[in-house]
């Protein structure tokens, strides 16, 4: 108590999990419905602007989550679920618009293995029980890819890349759910080496 008889309070604290990076991860996958809106009604420029967002976001709270030491493993939590989630709908949003017009530019399944991967990742690493997310240079190699798919698709259409095949962009697309299958794979066979060790 002070001289006034009233107790002392502490000043008040933020929660921990309240970071910068954190809001910033969060802002991202508050951008994800808006991703899909804009791509199921091929407001392309739209889309890319978000996309661009989303991309200048998933680069920024890493670097500041590191410069201001508040790395945390809610935050690598935050950082891949916004990553995962915004890439996965808004994939399927493009796979979704394509069906019916014959213009198959990413295969409709890549979006549901993307979701599959990270659940696996997810579950796999312990995050509920607060560890770390435990990476992988292939799943890293594969969280870019999925950014480089989707943003090749929504650039080709906001700017009107008409030179750029579609086919080339679905065989690319192929390629990364082939890499994401692996992956799966692969961590699959590390947990059941770490069980039987």
């Amino acid at each position: 108590m002070n001289e006034s008889g009233v107790g002392d309070s502490a000043p008040a604290t933020k929660p921990r999990w309240l970071t910068i990076a954190n809001v910033i991860s969060l802002a991202r996958l508050a951008a994800t419905p808006f991703s899909l809106a804009a791509v199921l009604h091929g407001n392309w420029q739209l889309a890319g602007t978000i996309f661009a967002g989303a991309v200048a976001s998933d680069f920024l709270d890493g670097i500041i989550a590191r410069r201001r030491g508040t790395v945390s493993s809610l935050g690598g939590v935050l950082d891949h679920t916004a990553d995962a989630v915004f890439v996965a709908v808004t994939l399927w949003g493009i796979a979704y618009l394509e069906v019916g017009t014959g213009a198959d530019v990413v295969p409709g399944i890549l979006p549901w293995f993307i979701a599959l991967a990270f659940l696996q990742y997810f579950l796999d690493s312990k995050a509920l029980a607060g560890q770390p997310l435990r990476t992988s240079r292939l799943g890293r190699a594969n969280g870019i890819a999925y950014y480089v798919v989707a943003g090749t698709v929504i650039g080709k259409n906001a700017l009107g890349l008409d030179w750029l095949p579609g086919e080339a962009i679905y065989w690319a697309a192929l390629l990364v759910l082939v890499s994401t299958l692996v992956s799966m794979f692969d961590r699959l066979r590390a947990l059941t080496r770490l069980r039987t060790d």
